[in-house]
């Protein structure tokens, strides 16, 4: 399959299965470890889906003791607010690190959390699809 605006053939530029999966577990475990050390709680799972321009990440048990405090007095309205807060100062760590790990600019992060659930989910849109390279797996957070 040809792209002739670009003069090479689509199988060239697509990442393999197997290089999908194995960026997609090192961001899983890079999320997981910058949320344990910049907000001192490790969420249960991270999963992370790569689809061309997009990254699909969903964060389950998000929530830190101290949203869950907030939930559990009734004031939820500002736990809500904490996590909007969070995912705030998380953001330019977490697109760094989605750079880092793919070598694709990441043009905007968008998140949200259900406090019900304890659960965030965030699409980072990027410049362009990831091309095949081994990922960056170091350990930093």
């Amino acid at each position: 399959m040809l792209d002739v605006a670009n003069g090479f053939s689509a199988m060239d530029s697509s990442l393999s299965k197997l290089m999908r999966e194995q960026l997609e577990q090192v961001l899983s475990q890079r999320i997981q470890a910058l949320y344990r050390v910049k907000l001192g709680h490790q969420p249960s799972q991270v999963s992370c889906r790569l689809f061309d321009e997009q990254l699909a990440i969903l964060i389950e048990a998000c929530l830190t003791p101290s949203e869950q405090s907030l939930i559990n007095t009734g004031q939820s309205q500002l736990a809500q607010q904490v996590r909007t807060d969070l995912n705030k100062a998380l953001e330019p760590q977490l697109k760094q690190l989605i750079e880092e790990i793919i070598h694709v600019p990441v043009i905007d992060l968008l998140s949200d959390a259900t406090l019900e659930t304890g659960r965030t989910g965030t699409i980072a849109v990027l410049a362009a699809a990831p091309q095949a390279h081994e990922p960056s797996s170091t350990n930093q957070g």
